[in-house]
């Protein structure tokens, strides 16, 4: 089964957005992300910034881009929940550590936290409801 017919399968809450919302908000936050991640891994590679603030951006950049392939490659609920919940915590972790630093990243990728927040519930149910 394709991967559009598989996830129109799926069960999920009467207040999921429609799918043609997904693609132009990833879009904006993939933007935010693309600058004010590579601000910090260039600040740290110009040792403007220490090692250990970058490690949540990158672990955050490696669950992100992981969850695609798990929910619809492998289209497994479970394995892409707990994908989710590390995309979320890595994200509230890189923020926590780059504040001190340059406040404006945090400020900036509060959209990317708003949705994930989101998307993470919206994932949580769909998985319970499909269990």
């Amino acid at each position: 089964m394709d991967t559009y017919a598989w996830y129109t399968t799926l069960i999920k809450p009467a207040w999921a957005p429609p799918s043609f919302i997904f693609g132009p908000v990833w879009t904006f936050l993939y933007a935010i992300i693309a600058i004010s991640f590579g601000y910090v891994f260039y600040q740290v590679f110009t040792k403007r910034l220490p090692w250990t603030v970058a490690l949540p951006f990158a672990l955050n950049l490696v669950f992100n881009f992981a969850f695609t392939p798990l929910q619809f490659g492998l289209q497994n609920n479970i394995l892409a929940a707990v994908d989710i919940l590390l995309v979320l915590g890595t994200l509230v972790w890189a923020l926590k550590a780059i504040y001190p630093y340059a406040r404006w990243i945090a400020l900036a990728n509060i959209p990317y936290l708003l949705w994930v927040s989101f998307a993470t519930i919206l994932h949580l149910t769909i998985t319970y409801l499909n269990f």
